[in-house]
């Protein structure tokens, strides 16, 4: 078992959770959260918007958090693993990276929320693309130690 993609595993999970719990919430929470007067003021609204944005984030988050617990070898080994570590890993990285940008380029639309958010998934994706990296190779089936060449 990975620990580093367990931990990434769980965070993405209960990031997805918290996005059923934001749904459920109503506006208010929509707010607190960080998503924003628009989306609050559609949610008071009734429109179909804001939850239907917020679960389909909700079903990568999981879908995130399933990938990483298969690579940490707790479920079953789902199709196309190391491809999509490597796209979790980038996601929560670049997420993460986007914070230096914003406070260079838009300092002034610079929330708390985005600074502790873009911190979250820079940690994360470090998480990630180490227990990626650890697993690597039994991932490909690739035993580490002396590989010996046979000659024909």
């Amino acid at each position: 078992m990975n620990k580093f993609l367990l931990s990434g595993g769980v965070f993405s999970i209960v990031a997805a959770m918290l996005h059923i719990a934001i749904i459920i919430g109503g506006p208010d929470w929509y707010l607190f959260w960080g998503a924003g007067e628009e989306m609050a003021s559609l949610a008071e609204n009734g429109s179909w918007i804001p939850p239907i944005t917020t679960f389909g984030i909700f079903m990568v988050l999981l879908v995130w958090g399933l990938y990483a617990l298969s690579g940490a070898s707790l479920i079953i080994k789902l199709p196309f693993l190391k491809t999509v570590l490597v796209i979790v890993s980038s996601a929560y990285t670049i997420r993460g990276l986007w914070l230096p940008y914003a406070l260079f380029f838009n300092p002034d639309d610079m929330t708390s929320f985005m600074v502790w958010t873009s911190l979250t998934s820079l940690a994360v994706g470090i998480v990630h693309i180490v227990g990626a990296k650890q697993v690597w190779l039994s991932l490909s089936g690739i035993q580490t130690g002396k590989v010996s060449v046979q000659r024909a």
